[in-house]
């Protein structure tokens, strides 16, 4: 197996240097020999063989187990090295084969009607709350956030975050705002109090859900901000704005039309729409199914050529496209130190395997915004043209407002510390 162990190693690593240990004791290196290097260590010979057989399912796999060790460096370092020299080069033949074959039966594997959806969500989001506490922001942002310069807090990044989506979203008093995907509620929350929207927070997640509505009242906006255990499909009234961070992912690539109908029947004539979303620069591809088997069940990363097409055949104009490059691999940096500051925390919630789990979700996020062609879109939508301003000054401006009002919250300032 040794042999050929080496050489899909070796077919991956060209630049760096990895040094591998077999489970029979085995040692050899691949790469160029250049950097700091890194060193792993197989336990088994059937690790050796799943790795070079599967080794985007079976990498977070054997990792999670204990199966491969990394003895030198981090399982960040093993995959930034790995991702970087793939983004030089097309994968290993096998690994190119799987990953086609992948994308040709997605719409098979995500059939994500109202029952699928709400147990592919509870999957990941009802886990123990005190988890997310570890890692996030105070606010509890789960999503992308905005890095407006080089240095700033995570803390001061998400604010800049729903500042922005306000800004895009055009929101003023009295506005019906519905957000789907709510999450613990955090966006809905500056909607109303920053705004003076009225927001309807809609999730498939009833742990999400429970805490969203005791943060709504002990705010005091349990009068206009109100969230819902309900999917977005179920949704019937009319709305003036309609934002959605994080959730289109989870949408599924069968059931893009569907959504964008939802939203034209909803909207308001005059409304605005903002979606942010990951998504993919280099066109339609397949979850990675480490992902999808242990994270996000059910999710699928568009390609804009993918959402486009779906937004046109439901009668929507597009007004602003915006792309978040490495906004998401800071992001995903802020997380995983935090968790890794807390990891004892995190097993004692749950386990050793699931703190690898997580650890390997957390760094594999990472490099894939980084090196491996992930990045954030936001799309502004409407139905008519004229809703939107005819130039982009119109966000700064209404940025520098929301900003002057944070600092008049008590609140969002310690939120921002």
């Amino acid at each position: 197996m040794v042999p050929a162990l080496r050489a899909f190693l070796k077919g991956i690593v060209q630049e760096g240097t990895l040094e591998v240990e077999t489970a029979a004791g085995t040692r050899f290196a691949v790469g160029d020999g250049t950097g700091e290097a890194i060193a792993i260590r197989f336990t088994d010979r059937a690790a050796e063989r799943q790795i070079v057989l599967n080794p985007a399912l079976a990498f977070g796999e054997l990792f999670m187990d204990g199966r491969l060790a990394v003895t030198q460096g981090s399982i960040y370092d093993v995959l930034a090295l790995a991702s970087s020299n793939l983004a030089l080069r097309d994968p290993p033949g096998i690994a190119k084969s799987l990953s086609r074959l992948r994308t040709a039966v997605r719409t098979l594997k995500q059939r994500n009607n109202a029952q699928r959806a709400k147990r592919n969500v509870a999957h990941h989001y009802d886990l123990d709350s005190r988890l997310y506490d570890l890692f996030l922001d105070p606010d509890l942002q789960y999503s992308c956030a905005y890095f407006e310069r080089s240095d700033q807090s995570l803390e001061d990044a998400q604010t800049a975050k729903k500042r922005h989506i306000a800004a895009k979203l055009l929101a003023e008093p009295g506005h019906r705002v519905l957000d789907i995907g709510c999450g613990w509620g955090g966006l809905a929350l500056y909607l109303a109090d920053l705004c003076g929207a009225g927001v309807t927070g809609v999730t498939l997640s009833e742990e999400q859900l429970g805490i969203a509505k005791g943060r709504a009242r002990e705010r005091g906006l349990d009068t206009r901000v109100k969230f819902r255990l309900q999917d977005y499909r179920a949704v019937a009234e009319q709305f003036d704005r309609i934002v959605s961070v994080g959730m289109f992912e989870h949408v599924g690539v069968g059931y893009y039309s569907a959504f964008f109908s939802k939203v034209t029947e909803i909207l308001a004539d005059d409304g605005v729409m903002l979606l942010h979303s990951i998504g993919r620069v280099d066109g339609p591809g397949a979850t990675n199914p480490w992902m999808e088997k242990y994270i996000f069940p059910g999710g699928c990363v568009p390609a804009l050529s993918e959402v486009l097409p779906a937004v046109e055949r439901a009668g929507l104009v597009v007004t602003d496209i915006e792309i978040l490059r490495l906004h998401y691999a800071e992001t995903l940096r802020a997380w995983r130190e935090r968790f890794l500051a807390r990891r004892e925390e995190a097993k004692t919630l749950y386990d050793e395997r699931f703190c690898r789990l997580w650890e390997f979700y957390l760094a594999a996020s990472e490099c894939a915004f980084r090196h491996s062609g992930l990045m954030v879109f936001q799309i502004q939508l409407v139905k008519r043209q004229e809703s939107v301003p005819l130039t982009r000054d119109y966000i700064g401006q209404r940025e520098a407002a929301l900003r002057a009002k944070e600092c008049c919250q008590p609140g969002l300032r310690i939120a921002a510390e």
